[in-house]
């Protein structure tokens, strides 16, 4: 139960993304957090350090495509949280089979895969002609929050 609420109020955060940050330059990051992060990601580009509190939270791109991550880390290095923009057909099928009970007249967009520790979340944009919703799912394809965008 606790990981659940943990999972919506940290989906809930990056939804609204109301946090102060303090862009910084990677000379400015504990050699550690940058060492960890150059192994966990070594085709990362287009890198980006923020201080958000007490979090490292490097903004980065991977692939021909340059699909765009968030990494946190907390000051001994460890990833905390990792957030990473994915394609449609890359989510579970129980997650689609959820939307589509749901949802069926919508269209998804903006979907990210949000990984912490083993808890995976994924976030989402639902559109229709007339509502939008910004929804957060399990893997196992139960709706976490949905909040009209």
């Amino acid at each position: 139960m606790k990981s659940i609420f943990l999972t919506t109020a940290l989906t809930i955060f990056s939804l609204t993304n109301k946090v102060v940050a303090q862009e910084i330059s990677q000379s400015q990051i504990p050699s550690i957090i940058v060492n960890n992060f150059q192994k966990q990601f070594p085709k990362a580009f287009d890198v980006e350090w923020e201080l958000k509190g007490s979090l490292y939270q490097v903004e980065y791109e991977i692939g021909v495509l340059g699909a765009d991550h968030e990494a946190w880390y907390n000051q001994t290095g460890k990833l905390i949280r990792h957030k990473e923009e994915i394609s449609k057909k890359d989510l579970p099928q129980k997650v689609l089979s959820s939307i589509d009970k749901s949802f069926s007249l919508y269209r998804i967009d903006d979907v990210k895969k949000i990984t912490e520790t083993n808890n995976v979340t994924y976030t989402l944009e639902l559109k229709s002609f007339t509502e939008e919703w910004k929804v957060a799912y399990d893997k196992n394809g139960k709706l976490l929050s949905k909040i009209a965008d």
